[in-house]
């Protein structure tokens, strides 16, 4: 019986060959729709917005609009679509000018379809996800203090780091209510006023910057 609410999605990559691919990955997974698929990032954008998917995947590199300009786009135009980066490329300025642009997700273009398949799931329950392999790209930023662009220096309160550090332990907003006794719309403004507090824009951000500045250590 098919699953009457479905994660529907759509895929951006330049390259025809890989998209069939992914399209064919996809397909088969249960529970996945897949809405439709786009060559560029302007293409994507027109796409996403005439049907609201709830996960975007996109390539990083692509012709008329490239995936980072495009992430941005999106989050501005439909903030409820999670992006999920998929990239040959595991580079440092890459994966954080993707995460800082909203993207929650980084997945390399060799992952397997349980990756895939766990990383739509994942994202779109408001929770980052990264590949073993960005995931120990960030450790080495993180561990030779790599400072991200523009970040300011802040003050938080310590109900805000309370929520930082459960925040880093991939708790839902409403989990948090629950754990220090709010509601999930204070919670959810805290969130907001944090993100503006590091000059970050998405929770990949957030996560990025606390492991950096010491307030969350596992």
């Amino acid at each position: 019986m098919a699953n009457p609410n479905p994660i529907k999605v759509i895929i951006a990559d330049d390259q025809r060959v890989f998209r069939i691919g992914l399209t064919a990955l996809i397909k088969d997974m249960q529970g996945v729709e897949l809405l439709d698929e786009a060559s560029n990032g302007e293409e994507l954008i027109e796409k996403a917005l005439l049907q609201k998917p709830d996960v975007i995947i996109t390539d990083i590199k692509m012709p008329v609009l490239d995936g980072i300009s495009a992430t941005k786009e999106l989050n501005k135009l439909i903030p409820n679509s999670k992006v999920i980066a998929l990239s040959a490329y595991v580079k440092d300025d890459l994966i954080l000018h993707m995460l800082e642009s909203g993207a929650i997700g980084y997945l390399v273009k060799t992952a397997e379809a349980y990756e895939i398949k766990e990383a739509i799931e994942t994202v779109n329950q408001h929770k980052p996800y990264f590949c073993k392999e960005i995931t120990q790209r960030l450790t080495e930023i993180v561990a030779r203090n790599y400072k991200l662009p523009e970040k300011t220096s802040a003050t938080f309160t310590e109900r805000e780091l309370d929520i930082i550090r459960l925040i880093c332990k991939e708790f839902t907003s409403k989990e948090i209510a629950m754990q220090l006794h709010l509601s999930k719309r204070t919670v959810e403004g805290h969130r907001t006023r944090i993100l503006e507090k590091m000059n970050v824009k998405s929770i990949a951000g957030l996560i990025t910057y606390a492991y950096d500045s010491g307030i969350y250590k596992k």
